[in-house]
């Protein structure tokens, strides 16, 4: 599946595990929660790089002690609707996780936006959506109400500043 990053289509090459599929000696692997939690130890004695696939339903905290350890959080969005996961990039990034945070699932171009200012910085593209429109979409947006370090997007008042505008005229 392809991925959007830095407004651009790359391919992703981190490898998905599955509970019992069995872990390559090298290469960027993703596995389940529940398997960091049951193999911590050998998966971090491993090359190459962990990351997770982190239920929504799980509040950010658990991760904190194996942040320094994780290079990837992808985050599920089961339904467009279903907001917990910004609730969790933006606690993830609080807790200072510098690292890859992906959005998942049922991801909507048009929710990108909001999907930035919280903390992820690349985004699964299914089917649903074509690949030119998640890059339009990406290239489209050049500033931002609240400044996030990953962003390379203008925040707003720093523009408004740049520019000699006053926020509050009458």
């Amino acid at each position: 599946m392809p991925l959007l990053k830095d407004s651009e289509i790359i391919a992703d090459t981190w490898l998905r595990l599955e509970d019992n599929a069995s872990v390559p000696a090298t290469g960027d692997i993703i596995v389940p929660f529940a398997r960091l939690l049951a193999e911590f130890g050998k998966l971090s004695k491993r090359r190459g790089r962990v990351g997770i696939e982190f239920p929504n339903a799980e509040r950010a905290e658990v991760l904190e002690s194996f942040l320094p350890a994780l290079s990837l959080v992808a985050l599920p969005f089961p339904k467009f609707a279903d907001g917990r996961a910004y609730s969790q990039a933006r606690q993830l990034r609080q807790l200072g996780f510098a690292g890859e945070l992906r959005a998942s699932g049922d991801v909507l171009p048009d929710q990108l936006a909001f999907m930035l200012e919280v903390g992820f910085d690349t985004f699964e593209i299914t089917t649903r959506f074509s690949p030119d429109i998640w890059r339009r979409t990406a290239q489209g947006l050049s500033l931002s109400y609240q400044p996030v370090k990953q962003q390379k997007r203008l925040h707003v008042w720093r523009e408004r500043q740049l520019r000699g505008e006053r926020s509050c005229r009458a």
